[in-house]
């Protein structure tokens, strides 16, 4: 059972498929969730609070989804190519994704921008804190998944070097932008394939 702040983070993105962000109210999101609105209140101090913690949830979504996505592929260059995948499938589907991704974000989704100030209500709430430092800017997000990526492949003895997880990313970042291009397997195999070091070279 989904604890009140993870149903009215649901009842928000739910909301938000229907509506743009500027029409989605704060009593219809704890309403959807079965709470009061002083608990959405309580658990997020105000609707800017909410929509910093919706798109962090999604960030660290994607970015679970991404330790994932390692895990699948018989070599570094199969499961750099999982990522990639993943990466432009999630994204085709998920609005707030492709926006914190692209740094593309149209009048319908909340862009949110840091607190200038924590209030009282939040003090001890540790995910609100962290959604208040701010949103990610995609070059973090890339920063983010070069790291974690070179991480589980060093640790698992394929350490393809940070070039050629960063050229993972950024080969599927332009998927995002350019959905219909065709090829992103052969292309990305192509390109991997090219840049990682062999057994030799290391």
């Amino acid at each position: 059972m989904p604890t009140a702040r993870e149903a009215l983070l649901n009842a928000a993105l739910a909301a938000l498929g229907g509506l743009p962000w500027s029409a989605v109210r704060m009593v219809d999101v704890a309403s959807a969730a079965g709470v009061s609105r002083q608990t959405l209140y309580n658990e997020f101090g105000s609707k800017e609070g909410l929509a910093r913690a919706l798109v962090r949830r999604e960030a660290d979504a994607y970015l679970y989804g991404v330790e994932r996505a390692l895990r699948t592929g018989p070599d570094a260059v199969g499961r750099l190519l999982s990522v990639a995948e993943w990466t432009v499938g999630e994204a085709a589907g998920r609005p707030l994704l492709r926006a914190l991704l692209t740094g593309c974000w149209g009048d319908r989704l909340p862009a949110p921008r840091p607190a200038p100030v924590r209030s009282r209500v939040l003090a001890g709430a540790p995910e609100q804190r962290r959604a208040d430092a701010g949103t990610p800017a995609p070059g973090e997000l890339l920063a983010a998944v070069r790291e974690r990526s070179r991480a589980v492949l060093t640790r698992d003895g394929d350490d393809p070097g940070e070039e050629v997880c960063e050229l993972a990313v950024r080969l599927a970042l332009s998927y995002v932008i350019a959905p219909d291009a065709p090829g992103l397997d052969v292309l990305l195999r192509h390109a991997l394939s090219a840049t990682t070091p062999t057994a030799g070279d290391r």
